[in-house]
């Protein structure tokens, strides 16, 4: 008899791909998927920490499945990735839920079919956490949300301890994948119906680095753009220490990398980007800008920002907005400082007021939106070419996709057309999304 299975997915594509990976693993052994959270027999949680709001959501939801456990003894819950990796989560925990049946962090989800069968068969509950990645190199199957595109995880882990970051304490140090079989993996899904594949890795330029042989992410988009069948080809997160000058070179004068870049900045302030450990400079970050919308005009560019980062003064969060003037980026997620524990900036006398905090992220949100109703005006009257990826959020009689440059565009269509890529006029631009006609309507 088949059994139902729920994954709640929080924080970035890697973790998106994480539970594509997982479901995989549940279907192989005869597990079905179910939207339904009361249908499930097993209800696993896929945490992010990066920052605080994201472990609280998941301590929020772990609360609520509390009577739902108590109405259906039989219930496995699980609680898996980031935040589980880090230390003295699990006591936390099962102080505040005790009725976790499982619990494993990033390294060891491979292991997920045996842990639930250990669970099963002995009645015991199964929390365990290992330092060594034992999945990395394996192949592994993967349950795609959708079939005309992928995630594509190209190295794992981080080498460069941001002073706010949890991240290499959660994923490792950096490990590239072989080269030959990130491609392998991506002839099959191109085989399998995919048009557009996502890159996937915490700091992707670094790809690489690790080998013996001198291979680089360039090197590595150059082969993977010559592959038949493939549309597009999106990558992220880039790193502006390790940005390359080729990198540009070869999306400038590729068939099918987009041209969008995600190229996170955190801060406009010298000081405040030494004191992150970031290891670049303002003036670095914007030679880059510089080259790349020289080289590829209509390049959309996005970032991550941080505000209140601790001894951030006035001053130095003023040449953030400066930066966001000069750049004028197409849109960026922007964040206030999060003390995540054990990184070096927990430890810093100089935490900035919450008031203060959220005053700045208002003041910045607003140059923000300004750039991206800046840019999204020059679509319009353009036609554009947009894979539908489904139908719009806010409205099931209108169809939703992206443009190259990843510009969400809303129109009405058929629903036939999902996974296919279509020409667009742009009638009208808004902040976040364009909205528009199917070529053939006019």
């Amino acid at each position: 008899m088949y059994k139902k299975f729920f994954i709640q997915t929080f924080g970035c594509q890697m973790n998106e791909h994480d539970s594509e990976v997982m479901a995989g693993l549940l279907e192989e052994r005869f597990y079905i998927p179910t939207k339904d959270i009361k249908e499930a027999d097993f209800i696993l949680l896929n945490t992010c920490c990066i920052r605080e709001k994201a472990e609280s959501k998941v301590l929020s939801m772990l609360g609520s499945l509390k009577k739902l456990k108590a109405k259906k003894p039989s219930l496995i819950v699980g609680v898996c990735g980031c935040m589980i990796q880090q230390k003295n989560i699990v006591p936390k925990i099962l102080h505040a839920c005790p009725f976790v049946n499982l619990m494993f962090g990033t390294n060891n989800m491979a292991q997920l079919p045996d842990y639930l069968e250990r669970i099963e068969k002995y009645g015991q509950p199964v929390y365990e956490i290992v330092d060594e990645d034992s999945s990395a190199d394996l192949k592994l199957p993967a349950s795609r949300e959708f079939p005309f595109k992928a995630f594509v995880n190209i190295m794992y882990g981080c080498n460069n301890f941001c002073t706010y970051c949890i991240v290499p304490y959660v994923r490792g140090r950096e490990r590239s994948r072989k080269k030959e079989d990130i491609i392998a993996e991506v002839k099959e899904l191109v085989a399998d119906g995919a048009i557009e594949v996502m890159l996937l890795g915490q700091n992707v330029d670094s790809y690489g680095n690790d080998f013996k042989d001198s291979v680089s992410f360039a090197d590595l988009l150059k082969e993977i753009d010559d592959i038949p069948g493939i549309e597009r080809i999106r990558f992220m997160t880039s790193h502006p220490k390790d940005f390359s000058l080729e990198l540009i070179d070869v999306i400038k004068n590729s068939k099918h990398i987009c041209h969008s870049l995600h190229l996170p900045v955190q801060s406009g302030s010298n000081e405040v980007l030494k004191r992150m450990n970031r290891k670049y400079t303002r003036e670095r970050y914007l030679e880059i800008v510089h080259a790349m919308r020289e080289a590829i005009p209509d390049v959309a560019l996005t970032t991550d920002i941080i505000v209140g980062f601790p001894g951030e003064t006035e001053e130095q969060f003023q040449e953030t907005v400066d930066l966001v003037e000069t750049v004028g980026f197409d849109n960026a997620f922007s964040f206030i400082y999060s003390k995540r524990p054990g990184t070096a900036a927990e430890k810093f006398e100089d935490q900035i007021p919450l008031e203060i905090k959220k005053e700045r992220l208002q003041r910045l949100n607003t140059s923000l939106s300004k750039w991206s109703l800046y840019h999204n005006k020059k679509y319009e009257g353009q036609n554009v070419k947009v894979l539908v990826e489904g139908l719009s959020e806010n409205n099931d009689n209108m169809l939703s996709g992206r443009t190259d440059t990843g510009k969400t565009v809303i129109f009405q269509g058929d629903p036939s057309l999902i996974g296919k890529i279509v020409n667009v006029d742009i009638t009208t631009a808004q902040t976040w999304v364009l909205k528009g006609k199917l070529e053939e309507e006019n």
